[in-house]
């Protein structure tokens, strides 16, 4: 059907446009640009390509204009793209110097070169702008869970048909064991949008803690309205996982909430995840709790705490110890990903004789230290001294309230005890020296002597050598585990065993940095300041994540998990 006043190779060109903009969702703008600039290239190859010649597509006609732009100089260079401004005003008589002027061109008619050329601009811009077009759709749903068609499957990696976009779920990220054939309806979790060469790469994972969330986002309408809120996920994929939630209205239930009527909400997460084992736990502030409860199902006897290394130990009885660790140590791993606590996990005789070392240690190092007898010794291990300093500088009134003592007894003690420590300074100040650690090393804010000597042993003799440090050198790291289901590797620092935190370490070396004239103290104090500062809005911003969460008082017993 013709158009009045529309020829049919200008209504063709219009259908064109159309058909492309809607086969390949992007806007007809772009491809009337595209024409246009294949049109303008053409034209160039047949008026010379040293005119500025442009084309101009009328959206509503389809007609194609073609003209040669000059512009208006004072003395002409390139005639070319020049023109004098005495011979613009003989067509234009308001031209002046910086104006451009347009000369109209016949129609082109393209022959098979010109047309083949024009084809491959049209081709290569609309491939771009529809590249551009993915790329902003997708770059914003990083975080999504994308449904697709399995397209292909290439040495493990699973490309998905998104319909508008091509992704890829690489083989890490697939659930372990999982098959999927061609054509199959798959879902997975968008987690990166880059640019590439070959146009945007989406990557997709069904492995990811991220992917459970929301999945239970989808089948727990509390969790999507934030009434119940998902505090950390711990995955081994397609094996077992634990959930932490928590709500923030007291009259609904959390564990409850996920599990469903008969479980299933769940149950639909867990066939999803080809049969993952899932334990939804409730989420505690005191992390004490919260801990026992993320050991479910195994019942812990007892908890002690190291808040500074971030460790905690677990005591459990024997018969819960096979449970409480887990098939390949999966229970305790899974449960220290999702507190953030290093877990160890003793049973009740382990702990007792543990405790019975430790006590006799104590006593005998007494013994040595003070040269008293052994029930002193295990006086003051059992009133809870651990050290040698802890005697020599604790108020002489806790010594003497000891049973049995007086407080010349005490004093003689206490006096003891700095005599000790004296002989041990001066000790350790010998072998620093013998080692060649500087003078000047122990000034550095937070060395003590044992550390000189510790320095001394690691080849650290220098201010410039503390300086040089990292955190990790001082306090040690922890690798993370090569193999799955293999235990992560220690690796020890210079000070490891000083009760050190890192944040400790870092101070001493920015003290030290200081020291050696690397930075000035104004500036060690503007970075401290700044870093105050960031800490406390991120404090802020967690408050205000966890605003109206309300905690329950510690129950005797924790409650068990819901398995799905």
């Amino acid at each position: 059907m013709a158009m009045p006043g529309i020829s049919a190779n200008r209504l063709e060109l219009l259908q064109i446009a159309d058909a492309v903009a809607r086969e390949k969702s992007i806007d007809r703008k772009i491809v009337l640009q595209a024409m246009e600039d294949a049109i303008q290239k053409a034209a160039k190859s047949r008026y010379g390509s040293e005119n500025d010649i442009r084309c101009e597509i009328d959206p509503k006609t389809g007609e194609a204009r073609l003209s040669r732009v000059l512009a208006v100089v004072e003395e002409v260079e390139n005639d070319s793209i020049e023109i004098n401004v005495d011979d613009a005003k003989k067509r234009n008589p308001n031209a002046k110097v910086g104006d451009l002027i347009a000369e109209s061109l016949p129609p082109l008619e393209f022959g098979r070169v010109a047309a083949q050329n024009a084809k491959q601009v049209i081709v290569q811009k609309v491939r771009e702008a529809e590249r551009e077009r993915q790329y902003s759709e997708y770059k914003d749903r990083v975080g999504e869970i994308a449904n697709g068609t399995v397209k292909r499957v290439e040495y493990g990696n699973v490309i998905v048909d998104l319909g508008r976009a091509e992704a890829i779920i690489r083989r890490d990220e697939m659930i372990p064991r999982e098959n999927v054939r061609l054509s199959d309806r798959i879902r997975a979790y968008i987690y990166n949008v880059e640019r590439t060469q070959r146009g945007p790469q989406i990557f997709l994972s069904r492995a990811r803690p991220e992917f459970m969330s929301k999945l239970f986002a989808q089948e727990v309408p509390e969790i999507y309205d934030g009434v119940v809120q998902i505090m950390s996920v711990a995955r081994d994929p397609g094996s077992r996982a634990k959930i932490a939630v928590i709500s923030r209205d007291s009259s609904i239930d959390p564990v409850g909430a996920c599990v469903g009527m008969r479980g299933a909400r769940v149950q639909a997460v867990v066939n999803e995840l080809q049969n993952e084992k899932i334990d939804i736990i409730q989420w505690k502030q005191d992390a004490a709790e919260f801990i026992v409860n993320a050991l479910a199902p195994a019942e812990v006897t007892k908890v002690v705490l190291d808040e500074d290394s971030n460790r905690i130990e677990v005591v459990v009885p024997e018969s819960q110890l096979s449970l409480a660790i887990g098939r390949r140590g999966q229970n305790v791993r899974l449960a220290s990903q999702l507190t953030g606590w290093d877990i160890d996990i003793l049973t009740e005789q382990e702990e007792s004789e543990r405790r019975q070392k430790e006590f006799s240690e104590r006593s005998q190092m007494f013994m040595d230290a003070l040269d008293v007898d052994e029930v002193i010794a295990q006086l003051l291990v059992t009133e809870g001294f651990a050290s040698v300093e802890e005697v020599a500088y604790v108020d002489l009134d806790e010594i003497a309230q000891i049973e049995g003592f007086d407080e010349g007894t005490a004093e003689e003690i206490q006096n003891r005890a700095r005599e000790a420590l004296e002989k041990l300074e001066a000790e350790r100040d010998a072998r620093r020296r013998e080692l060649g650690v500087a003078d000047e090393v122990s000034t550095i804010e937070g060395v003590t002597t044992a550390m000189l000597v510790a320095f001394g042993e690691a080849g650290i003799k220098t201010v410039e050598d503390v300086a040089d440090c990292a955190t990790d050198d001082l306090v040690g790291w922890t690798e993370r585990a090569k193999e799955k289901g293999s235990e992560p590797t220690r690796h020890k620092g210079v000070l490891e065993g000083f009760d050190l935190s890192r944040k400790d370490a870092e101070d001493m070396i920015m003290s030290a940095r200081v020291h050696a004239g690397w930075i000035t103290a104004e500036e060690l104090a503007e970075q401290r300041a700044a870093a105050e500062a960031e800490a406390a809005a991120e404090a802020d911003a967690e408050e205000g994540g966890e605003g109206g969460l309300v905690t329950e008082e510690a129950s005797a017993a924790a409650p068990g998990p819901a398995a799905g």
